[in-house]
């Protein structure tokens, strides 16, 4: 990076400016939130754009996805592999080469115009009268610029639909709301207690029973008198989700957060099969958009599902084998397997939180599980922490800033052997950074305060 240390000035600026407004508790205007936002991602943008350094995956793997869309080709075949997801984001990208934008701007256009659009949205997420006070730590947050306007990673994109999910399928009203309203476990431990485990099993089709006419699943399913703006939230929430989704795959940790946020087991079915919808439609579209022919698609949804075991960029996985990226199969597998049990255990202990700190927990938990980690992985939790902060929510944005700061920043001042040796350090020295990501879960809001909206004894503001 040719223009590290102006860059970093800014970043420094920005961190100064999202504390300084903590400490005086600022309300700035929405305006002036987007016009401090614009200015530090488009100065960004535009030196990233004039340097000589490029991020290579920017300029071979995502340059040729939109060249592929360019020639009629399939983006996953045409960039040889380079783009492992949907063909979203390479319509875009083929439209702005088209257009005749040179790639340096055009290509991080994308994620700059995304992570503009998302500072609105994590105000709307925060809601309250702290609102536009999250709005402009967003604005101003150096992860966010790092990922946008230098790395142009599709980050951003996700994000922007993810939490435009979240807002939606939230709706109007209080912005705390309950998680899980029902206690399943505790209900499936009583009726096994009481009937035994073959007992419990009959008795859901038994009269009376759970799937039995009149029983509680048919009960939910059923349409209810004046829910037709709830089931429009829901479609609409989950288009927006399957769009998230269609940019890259990850997004899919957010579904049971945006679930959750809804009001009733029939809205969220309605979301749950509308989040389908997006991936689908672009998948079965690739013949008529992208050119790909019939019998490509089956390599290319093999493509799109290969996960290479890359590891050694970050935590455990680089103190195992040295700081230096390598394929092993072994971590990779571990860290996967141990990835999923904690989901389950993050997932029944914020059970009853609000969704959003349920999201933030199972983000963070899989910021601290992970064997292979690109930096802009980490700022998927950011628009959450940043909307409900915690305790340690910025220690945590200042470490991962820092150390991703260094990754873009310093270490591309340096030659490929200098280059490398310096990366084994810089990927070793992410160990530090778990224990704070750790802390940074909202701990002290594993149960939501919020009374249930459905609830006949919650308030008529609900």
């Amino acid at each position: 990076m040719d223009y590290a240390i102006l860059t970093g000035f800014v970043l420094v600026t920005g961190v100064v400016l999202a504390l300084v407004a903590q400490w005086r508790d600022w309300r700035p205007s929405p305006i002036l939130v987007l016009v401090v936002g614009i200015v530090f991602r488009v100065l960004i943008m535009v030196l990233a754009a004039m340097s000589r350094w490029q991020p290579v995956d920017f300029m071979e793997s995502f340059k040729p996805a939109g060249e592929a869309i360019l020639r009629r080709q399939d983006p996953v075949i045409g960039s040889e592999g380079g783009w492992h997801f949907l063909p979203t984001i390479p319509y875009v990208y083929g439209l702005l080469l088209w257009l005749g934008i040179p790639w340096e701007i055009g290509g991080r256009l994308v994620t700059v115009v995304a992570d503009i659009a998302l500072i609105p949205l994590v105000g709307k997420l925060a809601g309250g009268g702290k609102a536009s006070l999250r709005a402009f730590q967003y604005a101003c947050n150096p992860l966010a610029i790092l990922v946008a306007s230098i790395h142009g990673q599709v980050e951003p994109v996700a994000l922007l639909f993810g939490v435009a999910a979240f807002v939606v399928a939230r709706g109007p009203g209080d912005p705390e709301r309950p998680g899980l309203r029902i206690d399943v476990f505790a209900l499936a431990r009583e009726r096994v207690a009481a009937l035994g485990l073959g007992g419990a099993v009959r008795s859901l089709t038994a009269p009376g029973g759970a799937l039995a006419p009149g029983g509680s699943v048919r009960t939910a399913l059923a349409p209810r008198d004046g829910d037709s703006a709830v089931m429009r939230r829901a479609i609409i929430a989950g288009l927006l989700m399957g769009l998230a989704l269609c940019a890259k795959s990850w997004p899919i940790w957010l579904i049971p957060g945006m679930l959750l946020l809804l009001p009733t087991f029939r809205s969220r079915l309605a979301a749950f099969v509308a989040t389908a919808v997006p991936p689908i439609f672009f998948l079965a579209t690739l013949p008529v958009f992208a050119g790909t022919s019939l019998d490509q698609l089956p390599e290319v949804i093999r493509v799109m599902g290969d996960v290479r075991p890359i590891v050694g960029e970050w935590g455990y996985s680089a103190i195992l084998v040295g700081g230096d990226w390598t394929l092993h199969s072994g971590i990779a597998t571990f860290g996967t397997r141990l990835i999923y049990l904690t989901m389950l255990v993050v997932a029944f202990l914020w059970r009853r939180a609000d969704p959003i700190d349920l999201t933030t927990a199972l983000l963070l938990a899989f910021m601290v599980t992970t064997p292979r980690l690109g930096a802009q992985y980490l700022l998927w939790f950011m628009p959450f922490l940043v909307a409900r902060p915690t305790r340690f929510a910025w220690p945590a944005i200042i470490g991962v800033s820092l150390w991703a700061g260094c990754g873009y920043l310093y270490l591309t001042q340096f030659d490929t052997d200098t280059w490398w040796a310096m990366h084994s350090i810089w990927s070793r020295a992410s160990i530090v950074l778990l224990p704070i990501l750790v802390m940074a879960m909202p701990w002290a809001r594993r149960v939501s305060k919020a009374s249930d909206p459905l609830s006949p004894t919650a308030p008529a503001a609900a």
